[in-house]
C-alpha cells in the first residue's frame, strides 16, 4: 500500500495491475503460494489503488481548500470590524479631515445618518460570527474522528489524537479571536460616548468674565462626540483661547482675550468645514 501511494503521488496513476497481470501470463506467478489468502492478488491490489487515491484526495482537500464555514468565519468577523468603524465614523472622520486641513462639510451629518443602519450591520456580522464559532458539530465530522484511526494499518502513535488536539487548540484560539473582535466592535460603537477624552476636550480652557465672549447656537450635532468635533474646529481659529461647548443645549462659549474680538466669522467658516453651522446670540466685545 505504501509503494502504491507513492506512486500515485509521483505520477498520479498506480502501475501495480499490469505489473502482476503481466507476471501472471509469465513462469513468475506464484500468487497461490506467496499471497497469504492463497489466491490471486489482483483483486486486492486494485481495492488497494482504489482506497489510496480516496485517501490522497482527501488529504489534497483537507489541505487545499477550507472548509465554507472557516471562509463565512473570517467574514463575519472581518465584517464585525469594518462595519464598527464605519458607524463610529461620524465621529473620528471630521476630527481627521480637519487634523488634515480637508473640508468635511457635511460629511458628519450624512454618516450619522447611516449610524443605525451600520449598528444594525455589526450586530448582525457579529451574530454570525458567534454561530459559526459556537454551533454544534454536525455528526459526519465527529464519526470521521472517531473512525479516523484504522487499527489494521495505522500504528498507535500515528492514530488522530495530534490532530485531535491540534483541532481544539485552533478552535479555543478562534473562540479568544471573537471575543476580542467583540470588544473592539464595541469600543468602536462606543466611541462617541469617550472621544472627548481621548482628544482633551474636558480640559479646554474655561471661558472666564475677563475675556470677550461670544455664545453660538450649533447646528449639525447629532452625538456626544460631534461636541468634539465642534469644541475642535473652534480652538484651531486664531484669537480663540476658550471654548465649552455644550451638546445638551446645542451651544459652544467661545473666549478671546479681552484685547480682542471673537472671531466670528473665521469660527464660522471654521465649523462649516467640518460640516456644522453657528450663529451668534450673544457677544460681548
Amino acid at each position: 500500500m505504501t509503494s502504491i501511494k507513492r506512486e500515485l503521488e509521483a505520477t498520479g496513476v498506480s502501475t501495480a495491475v499490469e505489473d502482476i497481470r503481466s507476471r501472471m501470463n509469465g513462469e513468475a506467478c506464484h500468487c497461490e503460494v506467496t499471497n497469504p489468502s492463497g489466491s490471486c492478488c489482483l483483486g486486492s491490489v486494485a481495492k488497494g489503488i482504489e482506497i489510496a487515491k480516496g485517501e490522497l484526495a482527501a488529504t489534497e482537500s483537507h489541505i487545499g481548500s477550507e472548509p465554507p464555514s472557516g471562509r463565512g468565519e473570517k467574514i463575519a468577523k472581518v465584517g464585525t470590524i469594518v462595519s464598527a468603524i464605519m458607524a463610529s465614523s461620524c465621529c473620528w472622520l471630521p476630527l481627521v479631515l480637519l487634523a488634515v486641513g480637508v473640508s468635511g462639510a457635511g460629511i458628519a451629518t450624512v454618516l450619522e445618518t447611516y449610524r443605525p443602519l451600520f449598528m444594525l450591520i455589526t450586530f448582525g456580522f457579529l451574530g454570525a460570527a458567534f454561530y459559526f464559532n459556537y454551533r454544534p458539530r454536525p455528526a459526519s465530522d465527529a464519526n470521521q474522528d472517531a473512525s479516523c484511526c484504522d487499527s489494521t494499518t495505522v500504528g498507535e502513535s500515528q492514530c488522530c489524537t495530534p490532530k485531535t488536539t491540534l483541532r481544539w487548540s485552533m478552535a479555543a484560539m478562534n473562540k479568544v479571536m471573537l471575543w476580542g473582535v467583540t470588544l473592539l466592535a464595541i469600543a468602536f460603537l462606543a466611541f462617541p460616548s469617550y472621544v472627548g477624552l481621548l482628544f482633551g476636550a474636558g480640559n479646554n480652557a474655561v471661558v472666564t468674565d475677563d475675556m470677550n465672549r461670544a455664545v453660538l447656537v450649533i447646528e449639525g450635532m447629532t452625538c456626544e462626540g460631534c461636541a468634539t468635533t465642534v469644541s475642535e474646529a473652534i480652538k484651531s481659529v486664531d484669537g480663540v483661547i476658550a471654548v465649552e461647548v455644550n451638546y445638551e443645549i446645542k451651544q459652544a462659549i467661545i473666549g478671546a482675550n479681552i484685547c480682542c474680538p471673537v472671531p466670528i466669522a473665521k469660527i464660522k467658516s471654521a465649523l462649516a468645514k467640518v460640516g456644522y453651522a453657528g450663529e451668534p446670540i450673544d457677544s460681548t466685545e
